[in-house]
């Protein structure tokens, strides 16, 4: 029995509510990881904001692609992992991106709460085009039938 999630799987996995764990080339110190969130609908491009000055948003010019790890908390662990290219970076823009990324982490009211009290000024939208998956759904080995 094969582990994998099929592309609808892990495309709805991946569109769902998950602090991501992004990984970047970072020479020869090793890859730098950090947690992030980030938006995904599935078929398109993931989506992160970060400050364009910052340490993260330097080795992600300089690479020019990422990774993101995407896992449930709670057995049977399912876990997606994304790498490909940056397609784009732009400046943040507050009403399309910052308080819709606000919104689906923290809900409407503290979402909003967040997006009034945060700025996007030297914020950037970094797009990444998933090339590379991998994936594995425990659920599909330990799942259990209900006995009548």
């Amino acid at each position: 029995m094969s582990l994998e999630m099929t592309v609808e799987e892990r495309e709805t996995f991946l569109a769902d509510l998950h602090v991501g764990i992004l990984s970047v080339n970072n020479g020869a110190k090793g890859p730098l990881s950090l947690p992030i969130w980030y938006a995904y609908e599935p078929g398109g491009e993931l989506r992160i904001i970060t400050d364009e000055t910052s340490h993260k948003a330097k080795l992600l010019n300089a690479a020019g692609r990422f990774s993101l790890c995407a896992q449930t908390e709670e057995a049977p662990y399912k876990y997606v992992s994304v790498e490909g290219p940056i397609t784009s970076t732009r400046p943040a823009d507050s009403e399309a991106d910052l308080r819709p990324m606000a919104q689906r982490y923290l809900g409407t009211d503290l979402g909003n709460a967040y997006a009034e009290t945060n700025t996007v000024q030297g914020q950037i939208v970094i797009s990444m085009r998933p090339e590379r998956w991998r994936t594995t759904d425990y659920s599909k080995e330990y799942a259990t039938t209900a006995v009548e």
